[in-house]
């Protein structure tokens, strides 16, 4: 199966297919290694990061291009990555520089899917938490809220869930586990509000 050598980038976050992200550089081997891939030597893949394990990262991760990137005053680099293919990772090298060179291979995207009344509610919930976070927002020229694929993998990067958790449902062949697990979410809050406010009522009928 026809393999290849890319540079990577971890940070405690993850980045999936047609997700972008802001990230500041500032280590010299990460600026060294931003520098090979913007002159093409390199494919650049970004991972969520591991304390533990031969490799840096999880091993599947999301082939990603830069899309824009910015000098600070400071001299760190500021970059907008936007996720492009999901790879993994079959072996990895540290190069005396620090640089970590990964040999992967190509793993299936998920094929874009038509939202159905069930899922409405996570499009929903995801344009407003868009809204309420426009830094996020602004990174994107449009949103997709009737793709599924689009949605739920949205949703699996901003989620506050343990790394492994969300490496799970990435590695399922389609976003279907996704949808359920996180309209369970939405409806569990949901459910904690309503009932949150029903204790304040009867509190006032016993006063």
């Amino acid at each position: 199966m026809h393999t290849n050598e890319m540079v990577i980038l971890t940070r405690d976050a993850l980045l999936l297919p047609q997700g972008r992200t802001k990230v500041r550089i500032v280590e010299p081997h990460y600026l060294k290694m931003v520098a090979e891939v913007l002159k093409e030597r390199y494919p650049l893949v970004y991972g969520m990061h591991r304390v533990h394990g031969k490799l840096p990262c999880y091993p599947y991760v999301t082939q990603c291009d830069v899309i824009d990137f910015d000098q600070q005053k400071d001299g760190a680099l500021e970059l907008v990555l936007e996720g492009r293919q999901k790879v993994k990772i079959m072996s990895a090298v540290q190069r005396k520089d620090k640089v970590w060179i990964a040999i992967t291979r190509r793993y299936d995207n998920w094929q874009k899917e038509a939202i159905t009344a069930q899922y409405e509610i996570l499009s929903a919930a995801l344009e407003h938490f868009f809204q309420a976070n426009p830094e996020l927002s602004k990174l994107y020229s449009q949103i997709h809220l009737d793709d599924a694929t689009w949605v739920s993998q949205r949703w699996l990067e901003v989620l506050p869930l343990y790394n492994n958790e969300k490496l799970r449902l990435v590695c399922q062949p389609n976003c279907h586990r996704t949808l359920d697990y996180v309209l369970k979410l939405i409806q569990s809050h949901v459910n904690k509000q309503e009932n949150s406010s029903l204790a304040s009522l009867d509190v006032k009928k016993m006063r």
